[in-house]
């Protein structure tokens, strides 16, 4: 007999996921992990009600740009990450969200450092909401930060998402 599935609630089943807690058949109604954040290996390390914290081992072997450095669209997609993890945790079913909005300042280059990617509500409106996220190397130095701005969407909005 196959077993029945739990639906959670996002922040529950992040919580669950980061804990290793998950049982068989629960499931939330968003993608966990997203395909890009499995692709680039990030990883989540934290979570609460819009906020959520993100790992990422950085390379510049493999990550890099010309100059050698890890990419900057690598920490544009951490940071995005965070985000929208965040944002997650107040998305109910039928409804969805989109980013609107992502400005990223870079502050010092990376070659090869653990990442954590820390993003948070500055704002969480009905509609639209506003986030930062900082991005920070393992010895705690600053290496870029982001603001974001998020549209929650309802009804029909969310078809297709």
């Amino acid at each position: 007999m196959k077993a029945s599935s739990q639906h959670l609630p996002v922040l529950d089943f992040l919580k669950k996921q980061i804990t290793g807690t998950l049982s068989a058949g629960q499931t939330t109604h968003l993608r966990y992990p997203t395909a890009i954040s499995a692709l680039l290996g990030f990883k989540l390390i934290a979570i609460g009600e819009a906020m959520a914290t993100l790992e990422f081992e950085a390379d510049s072997v493999k990550h890099g740009n010309q100059q050698g450095t890890v990419h900057g669209g690598i920490l544009a997609e951490l940071a995005d990450a965070a985000v929208g993890t965040a944002h997650s945790t107040l998305i109910q079913p039928a409804t969805s969200f989109t980013s609107i909005e992502l400005s990223i300042s870079f502050l010092r280059p990376v070659w090869q450092a653990r990442l954590r990617a820390h993003a948070w509500a500055t704002y969480c409106g009905r509609t639209i909401s506003h986030y930062r996220c900082d991005i920070q190397r393992e010895d705690g130095m600053t290496v870029a930060t982001a603001t974001s701005i998020v549209m929650t969407l309802t009804q029909d909005r969310t078809e297709g998402r």
